[in-house]
This record gives structure tokens, sequence and C-alpha cells, in this order.
């Protein structure tokens, strides 16, 4: 399976003034996005039929609202990004202030019915 770059990182690669770098391995960017008063870190990549981005702060997790702009600039409006509980015996805190949003390449995720997603 071929790697897959997050639907919307060329043109932020391209485009986006906060670009820094290319990272070796799978890890494809590094960017730190300003979003009112402070800077998200945001590192993204692809591998294994997965697009990943994790966003962080120095102090705390990031919000809800800091996590749908960086939703929004990362991946396309009607794509799905997941942002995962794993069970505990399956945790890998390395970070404990960075939150992670994935997206499956090649597979369709079930929604709860809509009503429930409100």
């Amino acid at each position: 399976m071929k790697n897959k770059l997050p639907s919307n990182l060329e043109k932020l690669r391209v485009d986006h003034p906060f670009y820094e770098k290319q990272i070796p391995g799978n890890i494809e960017g590094c960017f730190r996005i300003p979003y009112r008063y402070h800077k998200l870190l945001v590192i993204c990549g692809c591998g294994e039929g997965w697009d990943h981005v994790s966003v962080s702060l120095k102090h705390r997790c990031p919000k809800w609202e800091e996590m749908c702009f960086i939703k929004n600039l990362f991946f396309k409006s009607d794509e799905l990004a997941i942002q995962f509980h794993p069970p505990e015996k399956d945790y890998i805190n390395v970070g404990k202030t960075v939150l992670h949003l994935w997206r499956p390449w090649d597979q369709e995720v079930q929604l709860p019915p809509k009503w429930m997603l409100a």
C-alpha cells in the first residue's frame, strides 16, 4: 500500500506560512500554527493505511475548538477524522498534552445515527 498524504498537506506545505520542516520517515511535516493567543504545534504523517495529525501545546491539551480548527486545515470538510480512546492496556502516552486525529485510507468508518452526533 502506498503512502498517502493527508488531504490538504501538499497545499499546506507549499502555501502555509507556518510550515517549518519535513522530518525523515513517515512524518511529513511540522507546523507551528497560530490560534488566537498561542501557537499549536502540529506534526502530520502517514503510513500503514492511516493519515495522522498530532496537535499539542506546552502546558495543556488542545481544546475542542483548536482540534476543529486543525481538522479543517488538514482534512477536507467532507472527510472523517477520528480521535481514539483505546483500551487502557493499549495506551502509549508519550506526550501528556498531545491529541491526535486519524483518517483511514481505504475503509469507511461507520458513524452512529445523526441524532446521536448532536
